[in-house]
């Protein structure tokens, strides 16, 4: 857009001072004529860019400016480039923008913000699994949510027909590889996986959304929510010490450390079912003690399955012995 390519040249020209069309063109990759006419249409909107005619001229600033109109400074620069970086590995308009944004940086921050952006990787993918590619419906949800339009989303929640509904879009959130698209619908905000929305599609009328939404916010309250539903039962746990931090590891916030006792330690389990509490320490066998009947009583049931289908039958005796 041409907008997007002024706003890059008057980035240009605060960074360098002065550049030719030619150079301009060259780093915006357009013609030599169409970056000679928005260096006039800066011009004439009143913009103080001016062509020094003679040797070694080109367009400049009134006065030579060359403060950086982004407004970053050194360690902002840096920290976007850090942040920015890794997500231009995945996606291809984010490594175009770092592009453009680092020639139009003063060239003292440009070496620190280049190797920012090269500084860390991020591998969506888990030990053992392949990567994971970003949902198709991302582009065109995140669309919906810039311009605020109402989206007609066709959903099939677990074990149901489809539905379709129209909806306010408020944001996207990436969890941990799972997406989730938050908006808000006439019984008030729902989150919608989108690994279960079949179809969408832009409505183009307005979408509302409430005054002072922070998606931030929004998603902690679905998270509590969520780890709730999650923590319904508890169970306590004799772990021995030394094998407390993987313990620990594998279940995350719902291991609570309850009192140590030297060589065990007893922490507090959570999870929505008892069930779900035995086969989550099954794997642990006689390593751990678990202190809830009922979570015994379905460890005994779990143990009993396995013996009678794993077991095998005791030789038989030599004959005389």
């Amino acid at each position: 857009m041409r907008a997007d390519r002024l706003v890059a040249t008057l980035l240009l020209m605060q960074a360098r001072g002065r550049v030719t069309a030619k150079e301009l063109a060259a780093e915006l990759e357009v013609s030599n004529a169409t970056a000679r006419r928005d260096l006039e249409a800066l011009s004439a909107a009143g913009v103080p860019v001016y062509p020094q005619p003679g040797r070694g001229g080109g367009w400049a600033l009134v006065g030579g400016a060359r403060t950086d109109l982004s407004g970053l400074t050194s360690a902002e620069a840096q920290a976007l480039f850090l942040i920015a970086g890794p997500a231009a590995s995945v996606a291809p308009e984010i490594k175009s923008a770092l592009r453009k944004l680092v020639r139009a940086l003063p060239q003292t921050f440009r070496a620190d913000a280049e190797a920012a952006a090269d500084a860390t990787v991020v591998d969506t993918a888990a030990w053992g699994e392949d990567t994971r590619d970003r949902p198709v419906l991302v582009a065109q949800l995140q669309r919906a949510v810039v311009e605020q339009v109402r989206v007609r989303l066709t959903y099939q929640k677990r074990g149901e027909a489809p539905k379709g509904r129209e909806v306010d879009p408020w944001g996207l959130v990436d969890k941990d590889g799972t997406w989730y698209f938050v908006a808000g619908t006439a019984d008030g905000q729902r989150t919608f996986r989108l690994d279960r929305i079949l179809g969408v599609s832009l409505t183009g009328a307005p979408a509302s959304r409430p005054a002072g939404f922070e998606l931030a916010g929004a998603w902690d309250e679905v998270v509590t929510a969520v780890e709730a539903k999650r923590s319904e039962t508890s169970a306590t746990v004799l772990v021995p010490t030394r094998f407390l931090k993987v313990f620990q590891h594998q279940h995350g916030r719902h291991c609570t450390v309850v009192e140590e006792q030297g060589e065990h330690t007893r922490v507090e389990l959570t999870a929505p079912r008892p069930l779900d509490i035995a086969r989550n320490v099954a794997g642990w066998g006689g390593l751990i003690t678990v202190e809830s009947p009922e979570v015994q009583d379905h460890l005994a049931r779990i143990g009993a399955e396995l013996v009678s289908r794993y077991s095998r039958a005791a030789p038989a005796e030599p004959a005389g012995s």
